[in-house]
């Protein structure tokens, strides 16, 4: 029934209410009921001869019967170390076939894999052993510059729960691969059968507010899904090929990378152990890959190499860009210069399995680098008033939120920070500033909350300025990121001095934070100061700090600003 309002005399329709910034993501194909181990046998029966790995630098290959059947090994190699349901596992390395197998042998037998920053130094590794209390770890023995055997050996007496550490390459993952060849498959399938899709299989640290880290725990529903779903928006079929440069220890390798092709059939492509343009490039001409992954900053370390026309990108049409804005340009060249008409943009958090929006192929350029697409199947968002909570209408901004099926479970052992995170409708806050435009496609306009994105890596600045605290000559620290052209945004420090105390400069905190902090977190800029500039009430004004810090760089042209 029509409503009319009464206006001098005449009959007028009531003012329609203006549409909210909600969607959700309507789909005629369902999601997956599987554990990932399920999933996983589900695809190698109905194609045992298809590629499912290959690992470039060592020439290592798997077919899906291959995978499975080393997958199981490693599974019944962990039941004979007396690895049971909902145990937890570390893993602490840079992207290696033996990575990719632990994911599934723990996703077997309902082991909760942790998975570990292979640039985590003491500070953080002991850090993350003891919250998740893991009691095996499996980690390579170095990378780069990072003696890991060393790092664990000096931890581990702080480490009561550790009970067996495994490094990859030597007698002890050999002991372990002799024990599951030697292992009794019905105690495996029987182990496989008990477990629920709903179950914990997945730790992912992000750093928090709180100075520390927070274990997003998740299913094997959440993440089985996500993977799924972002496989089917690239057009994934067993004829695809992905190379994956970005580290399987975030979300984005082992998610939309590893589970992304397992679910639809395609070839999992390492192209080394870290991110090198060089190797990239040659991986993706050598196997023919037809889809590749990365941070903006690495497809421009890709474009810019200087042996870049060499390269036969032919076989490429589709691929990810994700982890922080994707410039204009970069785009275009991806598009024109890759050949990855297809590529996609995706925007997710760790805590959201990851992916909640992505664009499509079909797509215009100008919707995949203006925004991050849509909302993705079986999922909702909504963009809030972060004072009220209620649902803007479209085109206001206010707070992203989503809910669905790639909602964590929770934070690890934190039902206070998972409570501030999740609301009691399931809705995940973002802490990110959105705008939903009226044909449905997000906008990511900032951060509510004052996170650096460096290069991909997302970093809090709560966590580095408690760890200035520990810095006998700081009297207090904060943090903001500030503009730069190759990582997207830099960290810079603003401190105060204890009296008598020497001047500090950005030199001194990076050899003070050497070996404690993951290099990424270590400030490149420091500005001494006698006082932050403060709110009526007390707040420091961190908006302020960025753009004084922003003019005072440009300036001055140095790593360290004193008497700011």
């Amino acid at each position: 029934m029509r409503h009319l309002t009464q206006t001098k005399g005449r009959a007028v329709s009531a003012a329609a209410p203006a549409v909210p910034s909600y969607a959700s993501g309507t789909s005629d194909v369902p999601l997956l009921g599987d554990t990932i181990g399920d999933n996983l046998d589900r695809t190698a029966s109905g194609q045992p001869d298809a590629e499912a790995l290959v690992e470039v630098p060592t020439g290592r290959r798997w077919t899906y019967a291959e995978l499975r059947d080393d997958v199981d090994v490693i599974a019944m190699g962990l039941l004979s170390a007396g690895m049971a349901k909902g145990d937890r596992l570390g893993i602490w390395a840079p992207n290696v076939a033996e990575w990719t197998l632990v994911q599934y042998a723990t996703a077997k037998i309902g082991v909760v894999l942790v998975n570990i920053n292979p640039a985590y130094r003491t500070h953080e590794l002991e850090f993350v052993l003891n919250q998740a209390g893991i009691s095996v770890l499996v980690a390579a023995t170095s990378f780069k510059t990072s003696d890991y055997g060393a790092m664990i050996s000096e931890v581990r007496p702080s480490c009561p729960a550790l009970r067996r550490v495994i490094l990859i390459g030597t007698p002890g993952w050999d002991e372990l691969v002799a024990a599951g060849r030697e292992g009794e498959r019905a105690e495996l399938a029987r182990r496989q059968a008990e477990l629920s899709p709903d179950d914990p299989i997945n730790i992912q640290y992000t750093s928090g507010t709180t100075g520390f880290p927070k274990g997003a725990t998740l299913s094997h529903h959440n993440i089985l899904n996500n993977g799924y779903f972002v496989g089917r928006l690239c057009g994934y079929t067993s004829e695809d090929r992905v190379c994956i440069p970005v580290p399987f220890y975030h979300c984005f390798g082992m998610v939309m990378g590893n589970l992304g092709c397992t679910t639809n059939g395609a070839t999992m492509v390492i192209p080394g152990q870290g991110f090198d343009p060089k190797a990239t490039l040659s991986a993706v001409a050598q196997e023919r890959c037809t889809s590749l992954y990365g941070v903006p900053t690495m497809f421009i370390a890709e474009l810019n190499d200087p042996d870049f026309d060499s390269y036969d990108l032919s076989s490429l049409r589709t691929g990810i860009m994700a982890g922080s804005p994707c410039p204009v340009e970069v785009m275009k060249q991806v598009v024109d210069r890759m050949g990855m008409t297809e590529v996609t943009i995706c925007y997710g958090m760790t805590e959201t399995s990851p992916v909640s929006t992505q664009t499509r192929a079909d797509d215009s350029l100008e919707l995949r680098v203006s925004t991050v697409g849509r909302v993705h199947p079986h999922v909702e968002v909504k963009i809030v008033d972060p004072e009220t909570g209620l649902t803007l209408p479209r085109g206001e901004p206010g707070e992203l939120c989503t809910r669905g099926y790639s909602v964590m479970l929770g934070y690890w052992d934190e039902p206070e920070k998972t409570a501030e995170a999740i609301d009691r409708a399931r809705w995940m806050h973002t802490g990110d500033m959105a705008v939903m435009s009226s044909d449905g496609y997000v906008n990511i306009t900032g951060r509510i909350k004052d996170m650096v994105i460096r290069g991909g890596e997302n970093v809090y600045p709560r966590e580095i300025e408690e760890f200035l605290y520990t810095h006998p000559d700081v009297l207090d620290a904060q943090v903001v990121g500030v503009p730069d052209a190759k990582y997207g945004e830099e960290l810079c420090a603003w401190v105060t001095l204890r009296d008598g105390a020497p001047e500090l400069t950005a030199e001194a905190v990076k050899e003070f934070a050497g070996g404690k902090l993951a290099h990424y977190k270590i400030p490149r800029y420091v500005v001494v100061v006698d006082g932050f500039p403060m709110t009526v009430t007390g707040k420091v004004r961190k908006v302020e700090m960025r753009e004084k810090s922003v003019e005072l760089l440009h300036l001055r042209d140095a790593a360290t600003i004193r008497n700011a």
